[in-house]
């Protein structure tokens, strides 16, 4: 049973609201809280859905090796902070990260252990929905977004697990199955 499992999957694919329900049935998870140079969205919170950065701070954190694992996604960057996640993994806690496919593959190198699960749409057509309707980007972050999508849906087979969220219930199942699946001989 893997210390480290990361979650990655496309823009609108429905990786926060999986996560959301995964850590209130299982609270025993730790999932980390990612630093973003983003604006917070309505809603959010800075140290609980994000902590949120000037440039030049996430700059500094990433020349001082803080983070394990950072992106450039949608032109802003996001990463991981070590300190936590190695803190709760030395304690013995499984810890989650939701992060994009270039930090997947950052974490691939340097944790070759961690558990690597796909979220994946059930159709480009249906992400593409979901992400309009979310009404959260402009029509160029859209067209970037989906870009993006299909570049990540392409890398899908790099991950030990893919899961296609076709029903947020049957995709949360899928995941408990993975990480909770006791070993028989």
């Amino acid at each position: 049973m893997s210390a480290l499992i990361v979650l990655t999957g496309p823009s609108g694919v429905g990786k926060g609201t999986l996560l959301r329900s995964l850590i209130q049935r299982h609270p025993e998870l730790y999932l980390s809280v990612s630093v973003t140079t983003r604006s917070p969205r309505p809603g959010e919170i800075d140290g609980k859905n994000y902590y949120f950065v000037s440039r030049s701070t996430f700059e500094r954190m990433v020349a001082n090796g803080e983070l394990l694992e950072w992106a450039d996604f949608a032109g802003n960057l996001y990463g991981t902070p070590r300190k936590a996640v190695e803190d709760q993994i030395r304690q013995g806690n499984r810890v989650i990260l939701e992060i994009e496919l270039q930090g997947a593959r950052q974490i691939r190198k340097n944790f070759p252990a961690a558990l690597q699960i796909f979220i994946l749409p059930p159709s480009l057509l249906e992400l593409e929905d979901r992400i309009r309707h979310r009404a959260q980007d402009s029509e160029e972050a859209i067209v970037r977004r989906l870009q993006s999508a299909r570049t990540e849906i392409a890398a899908a087979d790099e991950f030990d697990i893919c899961i296609v969220n076709d029903d947020i219930a049957k995709a949360l199942e899928r995941i408990e199955a993975t990480l909770f699946a006791t070993a028989t001989c």
